[in-house]
């Protein structure tokens, strides 16, 4: 695919015209009990999956099972960190589901599913059956890999931040309250995590933060990997804006003009085969040890830790290992029968793990489903990703891919010469666009998952 062509398919898929190939079935009725789909879950990917059921099929019952009246979402919480948005902005309702689709909720946590029954227990002590089950329920953390880390830690001290609510705030406070000549250390997990540009897109909008407010602070990103979702446009904006030195292992492809660093920048970015692995931390200190030895000084430490499917996938046993398996031709557990997995919790192989994954599996998954309580052969799935990340306010770097269902594998893959990332060649006006596309793809994306 050339370059030209990748940034066209990037801007038709921001647009919101790439999803799934499945067909939906056509509203048939269901005799006197129509068929009840519940879906444990009210994120991105069960508010669209929900949704998309009801469009399908208006005959069908569907129930969201929730813990919270409000969903509080995590994309986009890195601008609260820098005050361009506040928590409350990362609220959303569920009443167009509910008002405008006849989407059934129920405010409740479920207790225990009993899937050779097809029942589902709550808090509350009520029970409901299901014909077919759709479970997507986020993520959960690993908290014993990293010595002196912990939960306490994380919401005392050391905050992850990777779920937006009081972790957002607490970070935000630690930032605000920051000496001027600062240093924020960022330790990014390893893979697989939720939102691989993450804390990537969180050091470089505080960067620009910092350049107004802390002119003196640093950002010292700490990291076990070699490399990250989109990391040479970052990399390469990082350069052009904050003074960053772009490792020698980075320059392959690089713009001739880039400019060469003595000295590191307010950004600094450490990978795992330097020493960029934390094996250590001390709340007490406010220091992070890493596996080369070295003992490092924040004055705010974000500490992402390691990821993993949400505790109710393990107590529902459709895990194995951290994640949950499927048959992704219909995203049907290959634990248990009629429950599908989908979201951050699955294994999508390829797919990384964000909302807009979680919202492509979502229509693949409502429209399979359609298909089988008609009685009728799953549709050949196609999935697509698209994200948007800001380097800063007025500079912007995406990525994008189509995915397909390899039948040899059973595995999700790349579909061939589909997708790409900003091109390094990119003028300054493609890449302040690009800033613009991310609010743009953002409000269309919440719009189309709830709206």
């Amino acid at each position: 695919m050339t370059e030209t062509n990748k940034r066209d398919f990037l801007k038709f898929l921001a647009a919101g015209t790439v999803m799934s190939s499945a067909v939906f079935a056509p509203s048939l009725a269901f005799g006197q009990n129509p068929a009840h789909v519940v879906v444990i879950g009210g994120g991105t990917g069960g508010a669209t999956a929900a949704k998309y059921l009801k469009m399908g099929d208006k005959t069908i019952r569907v129930t969201i099972i929730e813990t919270n009246d409000v969903y509080q979402r995590c994309y986009g919480s890195n601008e609260v960190l820098t005050g361009h948005s506040t928590i409350e902005d990362l609220s959303i309702s569920y009443d167009s589901l509910r008002d405008k689709y006849g989407v059934d909720f129920m405010f409740d946590t479920v207790t225990a599913v009993d899937s050779n029954s097809r029942q589902i227990t709550l808090e509350t002590g009520a029970k409901l059956s299901y014909d077919r089950l759709i479970v997507s329920p986020g993520i959960s953390f690993t908290w014993t890999e990293t010595d002196g880390y912990s939960e306490e830690i994380a919401n005392s001290v050391m905050p992850h931040s990777w779920k937006a609510g009081e972790q957002t705030l607490l970070l935000k406070r630690q930032i605000d309250a920051m000496p001027d000549d600062g240093t924020m250390i960022i330790v990014p997990p390893p893979n697989p995590y939720r939102c691989p540009p993450g804390p990537y897109e969180r050091a470089s909008l505080l960067a620009e933060m910092f350049q107004k407010e802390k002119p003196q602070a640093k950002i010292l990103v700490l990291d076990v990997k070699d490399g990250f979702a989109k990391d040479q446009p970052f990399m390469l904006g990082w350069n052009r804006l904050y003074d960053f030195q772009i490792p020698e292992t980075k320059m392959d492809g690089m713009p001739d003009d880039v400019n060469i660093f003595d000295a590191p920048g307010m950004i600094e970015w450490v990978p795992g085969s330097d020493g960029g692995k934390v094996v250590a931390v001390d709340a007490n200190a406010m220091t992070v040890t890493t596996q080369f030895g070295d003992t490092i000084h924040g004055d705010v430490i974000n500490f992402i830790p390691p990821q993993k499917a949400a505790k109710l996938a393990f107590d529902m046993d459709l895990t194995e290992g951290n994640w949950c398996p499927i048959n992704h031709l219909t995203m049907e557990s290959t634990r248990h029968p009629n429950i599908h997995v989908i979201g951050d919790s699955c294994v999508a192989d390829e797919m990384p793990k964000s909302g807009y994954s979680a919202n492509t599996q979502a229509k693949v998954v409502a429209a399979q489903i359609l298909h089988l309580l008609h009685d009728q052969e799953p549709e050949e799935p196609t999935w697509s990703n698209v994200c948007f990340s800001r380097v800063s306010s007025e500079y912007g770097v995406s990525v994008g891919g189509i995915y397909r269902l390899d039948h040899e594998t059973g595995k999700i893959v790349s579909t061939q010469g589909s997708g790409g990332v900003s091109p390094l060649d990119a003028s300054h006006q493609f890449n302040r666009l690009e800033a613009l596309y991310q609010g743009a793809w953002m409000e269309n994306f919440v719009t189309d998952s709830f709206g």
